[in-house]
């Protein structure tokens, strides 16, 4: 066959550039368009959005704002495109940030740009039905920018909704930023054209899909000096919110929330398509955490771990259950377990068969990690039973014993030992339920609460009276309201630095002294008193639950002095693993002992690992370093 005449050749090549007119633009849609389109030209013809620095800063504010990132947050970016939100989450000090595009060339991109400003974010290429990530992987997984919907059918769409399950963490969090469907069905541009920049313009042409489902589009990009650079078709599903709602809810997520939307402006102020107008979708996951493969001839050690039984009361919960805020901390918990890889975990919880499953488990357990500080049957006085039971089975476990979780329940008592020991205490009494007449021995302001008890049980803004009359009404309502007819101590109010300290390990060896906190009380209203009590814990519509903690500045002599006591403490009353005290200091700045918590709070958002986190400590980080405490010990013991 004879070659044609290259001036043909290249007519023809010319001529191929573009369709010309046609009739039907979704007749040319090809199913796989989105493996194509997302290049050089892509990033021209939407540079107004995707190329402006202050339009992904602005975005990046609201989606960090709703999900509540931190710089410990696991963070997937799905169809990351060149890396915008991802790269800008990774400047303001997130390090846990991947990103995820089928584009070879964005990713490339993506790369360049992290390398160059030396940014630790980790980019790939894939498949968003089926990436490359383990399960469990991410606490949240983001799809932005309109990145939703490209597949030729919903059931595409559906698998990317499931393989985000598969790699979120339990409680994780999925973010959809996608076009409002119902707006763009009627307010969509059928014809435009624009500059993109001083030598190329696209003409684009928009039409509604034979099924009413889609937005078809048509860009035409042409220079002005070569002619038709491209000529390229693309469909993209538009989702209403009940739409969107309803594939979530198919793909098994909860909690599905329209949060937010977009109106997009630029400084072109031009056709903007599938960008004009987004709605912000947040949805979360609640599931277990998928067990972990062991790996061959390796050697694990074999840890259960005891919770409060979420089926029976709790007298301490405000509702006296079980909430979901309780069942995320539980969650929180084992993802951080979950990280560990020297230790294979078991969980208990059912407190009315507890017995026989210790016996159970008995030989094939090297120990328990003990976290049922609601106590047995989620009573509180019986905080003491569990490690009780486990001394009776003779299995090692973590945290305090039953002594000193008997002496720490007792204030008083506590009181007394440090009196003891030489370390400060307020001025206080002890009022027994016979007690009728009291003299008061110091000044007022005082503080009444029960001598008994532990998560603020029993303190509330009342607590701290002015009067003597204001005394009698506290107590009358700590035995009426509460029904506590033991003992009540009355102790002056201390109104200087409200403060913490957190211990893990067993003095006088292996420690760590975290970095000691103090309560933030400048969000209160000023006619309320500054002190961390049940309803700063417990009740979110109260004043109280704004109070913050924050890193402890003081004079060196005053820290020295809380740690010197807080380690004669530890050691006097045979606290064990960790361990958190409370101080305050006078009005003259000189700390006193408020008590001394053994296995206290260990949840994800409690006092010991906000200490932690000052620390630079993460969550996982503090859970294995209770672990390491309690193993080091109980080997040591055998």
């Amino acid at each position: 066959m004879k070659e044609r005449p290259k001036e043909n050749q290249n007519k023809e090549k010319q001529k191929s550039r573009t369709l010309g007119p046609v009739p039907h633009l979704e007749e040319h849609v090809n199913p796989d368009w989105w493996k194509k389109i997302f290049n050089s030209l892509y990033l021209k013809t939407d540079a107004d959005i995707v190329e402006d620095a202050s339009i992904t800063r602005q975005e990046t504010d609201t989606f960090s704002s709703i999900l509540k990132l931190t710089p410990e947050s696991h963070v997937l970016d799905l169809c990351c495109g060149q890396g915008r939100h991802t790269l800008e989450l990774a400047r303001r000090g997130l390090k846990n940030l991947d990103g995820l595009d089928r584009s070879h060339y964005l990713i490339q991109r993506a790369k360049n740009t992290a390398k160059k400003e030396s940014l630790g974010v980790k980019f790939k290429e894939g498949d968003a039905r089926k990436t490359p990530y383990t399960t469990d992987s991410f606490d949240v997984v983001m799809l932005l920018g309109n990145s939703f919907g490209y597949f030729e059918t919903s059931d595409e769409d559906l698998r990317v909704l499931k393989e985000v399950k598969r790699i979120l963490r339990p409680w994780g969090k999925v973010l959809l930023d996608v076009a409002d469907g119902s707006y763009l069905k009627e307010k969509y541009q059928p014809r435009s054209w624009e500059w993109i920049d001083k030598n190329n313009f696209v003409c684009r042409e928009r039409s509604i899909s034979t099924d009413g489902e889609k937005l078809i589009s048509r860009e035409v990009i042409v220079n002005d000096t070569s002619g038709v650079i491209a000529d390229q078709f693309y469909a993209e599903r538009l989702y209403t919110t009940e739409a969107l709602k309803q594939l979530l809810k198919k793909a098994d997520f909860t909690d599905i929330e329209i949060v937010d939307s977009i109106n997009s402006q630029t400084l072109r102020n031009q056709d903007l398509g599938m960008m004009e107008r987004r709605i912000i979708v947040t949805a979360t996951v609640r599931k277990e955490w998928t067990p972990k493969k062991k790996k061959a001839k390796e050697a694990k050690k074999n840890v259960v771990v005891v919770f409060g039984d979420p089926r029976k009361n709790d007298s301490l919960k405000p509702c006296g259950v079980f909430d979901d805020d309780d069942i995320y901390t539980i969650d929180q918990l084992k993802g951080g377990l979950h990280e560990l890889e020297n230790y294979s975990f078991k969980y208990l919880d059912n407190h009315d068969t507890l017995l026989t499953d210790l016996a159970k488990i008995k030989t094939k357990t090297d120990f328990i990690f003990n976290l049922c500080d609601e106590g047995y049957d989620n009573d509180p006085k019986k905080e003491l039973h569990v490690p009780a039971i486990l001394e009776m089975f003779n299995i090692p476990y973590s945290g305090s014993g039953p002594q000193c979780l008997a002496f720490c329940y007792d204030k008083a008592l506590v009181r007394g030992i440090a009196k003891d020991l030489g370390v400060p205490v307020p001025e206080g009494i002890v009022v027994k339920g016979e007690d009728t007449l009291f003299e008061l021995p110091m000044d007022f302001p005082v503080i009444v609460k029960p001598n008994f008890g532990d998560s603020s049980f029993g303190l509330n803004q009342h607590s701290v009276c002015n009067s003597r009359d204001e005394v009698v009404r506290a107590i009358y309502d700590i035995r009426e309201g509460l029904g506590y007819d033991k003992p009540i101590l009355v102790e002056e109010f201390l109104t200087g630095k409200d403060l913490s300290i957190g211990i893990i390990g067993n003095p006088p060896e292996n420690y760590t002294v975290l970095p000691l906190t103090q309560e933030d009380y400048s969000d209160l209203p000023e006619d309320l008193p500054k002190l961390c009590g049940y309803e700063a814990k417990w009740i979110p519509d109260s004043p109280y639950w704004k109070i913050k903690s924050s890193p402890a500045y003081l004079p060196k002599e005053t820290e020295e002095l809380i740690i010197e006591c807080s380690l004669k403490l530890i050691n006097r009353l045979e606290c064990q693993d960790y361990t958190r005290l409370d101080w305050r200091l006078d009005a003259k700045g000189n700390p006193k002992l408020l008590e001394v918590n053994p296995n206290p709070g260990w949840c994800w958002d409690g006092h010991l690992a906000k200490m932690a986190r000052i620390a630079d400590i993460s969550y996982s980080d503090m859970i294995a370093m209770i672990l390491k405490s309690a193993d080091e010990r109980i080997t040591g013991q055998r």
